[in-house]
């Protein structure tokens, strides 16, 4: 019992001594707290938002650093880039000072419209948007001395005009420009700090690599004044990933397809044919998709120079194609055309079914030419009977020999007239005339082919030989430029 009452007792007394002491506490905050609503209200009491800190005075140095947070978006085709960012500013305002300690007041965001703040502007925004969720992101903080801290964080679209002729093997310098808006340099100094850039390393996009940065300042002459304006400058790097496995590889295959029709049968037109054309539909189709992705610029980009020379290449295996199928056939039909010749020479070896053809043949001609509604065609038939001789009319059916007669030149009816062939020949131009000269003569100098699998032979040594040099070409000259 007495060691229960003891107890007891020393919590009486703990009890009695923190009492006073909890309550000395709050009444300690609560005093602070109305001292620094009293301060607050008294530093606002007469304070003129519309004049900057130490007006008529020298100009006024505000201290700038940036915190990335975020590359969201780099565009080709509209020529920008989105990024959010931290935005830091420093001045001192002395309109503000309320003590001579190191005393820091952090206040909400809506303080900052009780205060001057500088008018800073992004100058190749394009769009911009602070974030308010929850609240707005913006932060004050007051020092004893007058010193401020202004920070918000939001998200720009910036302006970046792109050189785009080494696509997609380019890089790219893309810059942030800070700038006051209406004060000039004589009211308004900004400046670096001494870290001007943080989270450069931890920023990471989807098509570029962050080679690095630099910081740089000078003064902008505009029509309003001289201006201080604060440059961050970004370097990018491509990564080609992307572009070796959607772009450069298919166009290689493609390509290398083309070249299947050089071990198909020459007389398989079908075949070769058609997987000519598919290749070219296909080239035609990845250039499209390529080209819907980037500005309508006009000069040449490397993508572009690829693109070209691999739809080249597949075009030209079809054409290959195309003079295997012409050498073919037009060797069988001088052939054929030669052996006819050599037949007409020879009548008496003509067996009976060949003269009856013949004949047949001329009676068919003879319709065709004596019917024709041209008159200049019947003349040029009628010149011909008359200097080389009369057929003769007994080895025609009765029908044809009457319609031979109604149109002979002898029986004409009368009141109507006969055109005749025109006396005066007609004279070529000169330059046609010179035209087919030089084509005949180019044809004489060409090495005549006698088998035309020799046209698919070369074929398979020189198109891939031909690629493979334009390939080193290529990637030599845009990797070590």
């Amino acid at each position: 019992m007495d060691q229960c009452f003891a107890n007891i007792v020393i919590c009486f007394g703990m009890i009695l001594i923190f009492r006073p002491a909890t309550g000395y506490h709050q009444a300690m905050v609560s005093d602070r707290l109305e001292n620094v609503t009293q301060t607050i209200s008294r530093l606002l009491e007469g304070y003129d938002i519309r004049l900057r800190p130490n007006f008529g005075g020298e100009p006024l140095y505000v201290g700038m650093d940036l915190t990335i947070a975020s590359f969201d978006a780099i565009s080709e085709v509209n020529m920008d880039y989105t990024i959010t960012l931290y935005l830091n500013q420093y001045w001192r305002d002395e309109r503000l000072a309320f003590s001579n300690e190191e005393e820091i007041l952090t206040l909400s965001g809506d303080f900052a419209e009780k205060i001057w703040v500088p008018d800073t502007f992004f100058a190749n925004d394009k769009n911009s948007f602070l974030h308010d969720v929850t609240e707005r992101n913006k932060l004050v903080r007051l020092n004893g001395d007058g010193a401020i801290t202004y920070g918000m964080r939001f998200t720009t679209t910036l302006a970046c005009m792109m050189d785009l002729h080494y696509y997609p093997l380019d890089s790219q310098n893309c810059t942030v420009e800070i700038e006051s808006y209406g004060y000039t340099v004589m009211d308004v100094v900004m400046y670096w700090k001494n870290t001007p850039v943080r989270g450069v390393e931890e920023a990471e996009l989807p098509q570029f690599t962050i080679v690095g940065y630099e910081t740089n300042d000078r003064k902008e002459r505009l029509a309003t004044g001289i201006y201080q304006r604060l440059s961050l400058s970004f370097k990018l790097q491509r990564n080609i990933g992307y572009f070796v496995f959607q772009t450069y590889l298919p166009s290689i295959l493609i390509v290398m397809l083309s070249w299947v029709s050089f071990w198909i049968n020459h007389e398989a037109t079908s075949a070769r044919v058609a997987l000519g054309i598919t290749t070219v539909l296909t080239m035609t189709t990845i250039s499209t998709g390529v080209r819907s992705s980037l500005p309508r610029i006009s000069y040449v980009k490397a993508i572009d120079i690829y693109l070209v020379m691999c739809f080249v290449f597949v075009f030209a295996a079809l054409l290959e194609y195309a003079a295997v199928n012409y050498t073919y056939w037009g060797a069988r039909a001088k052939k054929k055309s030669k052996k006819s010749k050599d037949d007409e020479k020879k009548p008496g070896t003509k067996s009976i079914d060949q003269t009856f053809q013949t004949q047949n043949e001329d009676i068919i001609e003879l319709q065709d030419v004596r019917l024709s509604p041209i008159a200049s065609i019947r003349n040029r038939h009628n010149s011909k009977s008359n200097t080389c001789g009369e057929i003769d009319p007994s080895k025609f059916p009765p029908s044809f020999r009457i319609t031979r007669s109604s149109y002979n030149p002898s029986h004409r009816t009368p009141g109507l007239r006969f055109r005749g062939a025109r006396g005066n020949p007609i004279h070529k131009p000169k330059v046609l005339h010179a035209i087919k000269k030089g084509a005949s003569a180019l044809k004489a100098s060409m090495p005549k082919i006698k088998d035309v699998n020799i046209i698919d032979k070369y074929s398979r040594i020189i198109f891939p030989v031909a690629f493979m040099l334009f390939n080193a070409g290529y990637w030599l000259f845009y990797f070590f430029e």
